[in-house]
């Protein structure tokens, strides 16, 4: 039901004049808000298309004996990689004819396979299918498990029809692998339906999307989209999406573990700026320490300097007036030596004085010879001040010899969205061997190791840095033609062993093929700080 306004009512130019006052207050509201409050994360690209991975077009196929048609068709994402999610009113007519079949049809690739309905949710409209023949994998959507606010930005991923007859496609394409479509709108709030809680919002979406995931801006699942609201063509276009809510208790009893993240949605751009900002701050504060040390040494050496000049001066006059005076003895004795021989029976006094006077002409020669030097003085200003000058109090040490280190995830350095954030554990030799098998290569300061699986539609790139012991890993989630492409160029070459010669270079160089082919920017970035394992 709408409400009208009739100004007729009353007089036209108050009316005017307080509409124009109200529209002006509004607009200062909102501008206000929008320099208050901090502004939604906004989609990355990269991250809806490493969901849209795993979004399928699921078909209901009729037969007329002699060829398959499709009968309708609706969307899908995969919970596990044989199992995908979808709306029930979706596969219904499955359900309700053996004579139709149900159809999935990948993004990618040309392994479309047949599956079943294993689970059907009619009160809050969920389903889940089972791929049942075929090699079709696919990778696992992750659930946001949480929701930031009610007005960030999301998407919606999927197979409308209205796409396809714009596009011209016919019935065989239905067949064939397709991108899905992609829209953006806004969180509009939660509003629990009589039967099931939904989520309302504003990414366009249209009959074929039924099925298909609600991401938010790090790609990750808030709901399954599911209905639009009526609109008689003026009225604002809403849709509602049944909430994770609803879906990670529908899985949960069908004993599927979903994949769930719940950290910060930030972006890799934010990462960077503030590791720029973090490393800055180290730079910074590593020069205030410099400065303080260098000041310091400054005031240990003129001290030094002071007591090493007043300690020097004091023993060379110290030598020199003892000399004189052995000097003094040692003429007094000759004289009186000299004296002792002109007298009579005077030849043992006289051997005894020259005696004397010798043994003193020789403490004063060494005594002279032996004073300290003026460059004393820097010698001992160095022995002062030779501990602080070797020290560096405040380097990183190398933990090549640490043994087992155990690394635990940094999560305000760290982008996540699927990956596992388990504690690592492994053994790091200072020849970049890990765990005494697997050999890291070394390129341009960076040891690194590249990891690409048959098994997982993603790349890693391990990262350690033995001075900071920092652990981090990129994570690329590629499509099936780009993981196709990185298989190949990994297959080119084989990773020496640990303990050959001249290993780490070799790697980091045969490594670089695999590198070249990724993006400039991974979809995840996982940080860990590491120390030695606790015993």
């Amino acid at each position: 039901m709408r409400s009208s306004l009739h100004p007729e009512a009353c007089d036209q130019s108050e009316w005017r004049s307080n509409t124009d006052a109200m529209h002006r207050f509004l607009t200062l509201i909102a501008l206000a808000l929008a320099f208050a409050l901090p502004a939604p994360a906004k989609a990355d690209p990269a991250d809806i298309d490493a969901a849209a991975r795993g979004v399928v077009r699921v078909v209901i196929i009729g037969s007329d004996g002699q060829e398959v048609f499709p009968v309708s068709h609706g969307s899908g994402f995969a919970v596990t990689p044989t199992k995908i999610v979808t709306n029930a009113h979706v596969v219904r007519e499955a359900l309700l004819d053996d004579t139709l079949r149900i159809g999935i049809v990948p993004s990618e690739g040309d392994e479309a396979a047949y599956g079943k309905a294993i689970s059907v949710s009619p009160r809050n409209d969920l389903a889940i299918i089972e791929i049942t023949d075929g090699s079709l994998r696919l990778p696992p959507l992750t659930f946001a498990g949480t929701r930031a606010g009610d007005m960030g930005e999301v998407s919606a991923v999927g197979y409308p029809m209205n796409v396809d007859r714009a596009q011209g496609l016919d019935i065989g394409d239905i067949f064939r692998a397709q991108p899905p479509v992609k829209s953006r709108g806004f969180l509009s709030g939660a509003r629990p339906s009589r039967q099931f809680d939904t989520i309302l919002h504003t990414a366009p979406i249209a009959r074929g999307n039924s099925g298909g995931p609600l991401l938010d801006a790090c790609g990750r699942v808030l709901g399954v989209n599911s209905f639009g609201a009526d609109s008689d063509g003026s009225d604002a276009e809403f849709y509602f999406a049944v909430s994770d809510k609803e879906i990670l208790p529908f899985l949960e009893a069908n004993d599927i573990e979903p994949r769930t993240n719940a950290l910060p949605c930030r972006s890799i751009d934010d990462l960077d700026a503030a590791e720029r900002t973090r490393l800055e701050q180290q730079r910074a504060e590593a020069r205030d320490r410099l400065e303080a040390r260098e000041s310091e040494l400054r005031e240990k050496r003129d001290r030094a300097r002071f007591e090493a000049q007043l300690a020097v001066m004091d023993e060379r006059e110290n030598a020199m007036a003892l000399a004189l005076i052995l000097l003094m003895v040692a003429a007094a004795a000759g004289y009186v030596g000299m004296q002792a021989r002109e007298q009579e029976g005077g030849e043992r006094r006289a051997m005894i004085a020259f005696g004397v006077a010798g043994a003193a002409f020789l403490g004063a020669l060494l005594l002279w010879i032996s004073r300290p030097g003026l460059d004393e003085i820097d010698r001992r200003v160095a022995a002062a001040t030779g501990q602080t000058e070797g020290q560096e109090k405040d380097e990183p040490a190398s933990n090549a010899s640490d043994g087992t280190l155990l690394c635990t995830l940094v999560p305000e350095r760290s982008r996540v969205t699927s990956a596992r954030t388990d504690d690592l554990e492994f053994e790091w030799a200072a020849d970049g061997c890990v765990n005494e098998r697997t050999q890291y290569g070394y390129l341009n300061g960076d040891w690194s190791r590249v990891l690409v699986p048959n098994d997982d539609d993603a790349v890693s790139v391990n990262h350690y840095d033995p001075d900071t012991r920092t652990f981090r890993t990129d994570r690329y989630l590629l499509g099936r033609n780009d993981m196709s492409k990185a298989r190949e160029a990994r297959a080119e070459y084989t990773p020496p062993t640990c303990g050959v010669t001249d290993a780490a270079r070799a790697l980091g160089e045969q490594q670089s093929g695999v590198l070249s082919m990724l993006p400039s920017r991974p979809n995840e970035r996982l940080v860990y700080t590491c120390g030695p394992k606790p015993q």
